[in-house]
């Protein structure tokens, strides 16, 4: 980003004003990247737990593949997923807060014992399924916030706050030469003066003569 200015007080007060700003905001900004990292890493180390606990429930399920085949899934579905939305280091996020199922009767006495045990097993499996879905999300919305977070804190760190500092050494520099070209004139025009009215007092005397 280019800074414009001009070689003016009123400019170089608006540029100090604008470094002010950054130089109070980068600390807060420098904060909250810190915490989005931390949060992005929490979020990614529980994808991975739920993504063994996934494997865990999947060999499970594997070690009942030839039961299964009696089961009907028809008697299971996913009626709802409820959620919420809560603000992590300043990002708003989906939260999984229930997962409701409807499940249909059924005749425990014509149906295998363990079709309890099937309903349990397929609602965990569908659970951490659901979840995993939320945390990504998570993490996508995290990562994308932390990103963002670091561009601004690059731009200004690297960028505004020293763009800045160096239009206000220019200005003041030029301020600087131009009030001691003017001081340097003023004493140019004052002793040309004190020169003028010495050679003015001596012709004054030597007329008097």
């Amino acid at each position: 980003m280019a800074i414009t200015y001009q070689f003016n007080k009123t400019s170089l007060q608006g540029l100090e004003k604008n470094l002010k700003m950054r130089q109070r905001t980068l600390p807060t900004l420098q904060s909250k990247e810190s915490a989005l990292r931390l949060e992005v890493k929490k979020a990614k180390d529980e994808i991975k737990e739920l993504d063994e606990e996934v494997n865990r429930r999947i060999k499970a399920y594997d070690q009942m593949i030839a039961l299964w085949g009696e089961f009907d899934t028809s008697l299971i579905h996913v009626d709802d997923v409820r959620m919420s939305i809560k603000k992590i280091a300043g990002v708003r996020v989906p939260v999984l807060d229930e997962v409701v199922y409807t499940t249909k009767a059924f005749s425990i006495y014509d149906s295998p014992k363990w079709f309890y045990d099937g309903f349990e097993q397929l609602k965990a499996i569908a659970d951490v399924g659901i979840r995993q879905e939320f945390v990504r999300r998570k993490v996508d919305l995290l990562e994308y916030a932390r990103k963002k977070t670091t561009q601004k804190v690059n731009l200004f760190e690297k960028v505004q706050i020293p763009g800045y500092q160096d239009a206000i050494r220019k200005i003041k520099r030029f301020m600087e030469d131009e009030e001691n070209l003017s001081k340097s004139s003023q004493k140019i025009v004052k002793a040309k003066r004190q020169r003028e009215a010495e050679l003015a007092e001596q012709e004054r005397k030597e007329a008097a003569v």
